[in-house]
């Protein structure tokens, strides 16, 4: 039963933009934290940028002014809008949610595919 489903992956060209988004009502009000991850061909899954109980947000440096994560309970989504993309952010963008007794459940999306090409 898959419980988070990105979407909005494409393929754009170098400077563009993209808005992701995980839909994933279960989540978005569990109070944990909720999280984006990346993973490029031949390369281990990296950490993106995570959205806390209080909206606190944090970003890895790579994507650090150019990437925005935030979530809209009413919708159930977790989104995040790139901006400013570079060939280097070509991966599967896949959402994560924490759950579950002190939040030590992670779950995962199946992930969407960023292609963007110079």
């Amino acid at each position: 039963q898959v419980q988070l489903v990105e979407s909005g992956g494409a393929s754009v060209q170098a400077g563009g933009s993209l808005r992701l988004s995980c839909t994933a009502p279960r989540f978005t009000s569990n109070g944990c934290a909720m999280h984006w991850y990346r993973q490029a061909d031949g390369k281990q899954r990296e950490w993106v940028s995570s959205i806390n109980t209080d909206d606190t947000t944090t970003y890895a440096d790579s994507v650090k002014g150019r990437f925005s994560i935030s979530k809209d309970k009413d919708k159930g989504t977790l989104d995040l809008q790139m901006n400013s993309l570079e060939p280097e952010d070509t991966a599967v963008y896949t959402c994560s949610a924490n759950s579950g007794f002190l939040c030590q459940l992670q779950l995962w999306g199946q992930g969407t595919q960023v292609t963007v090409s110079s």
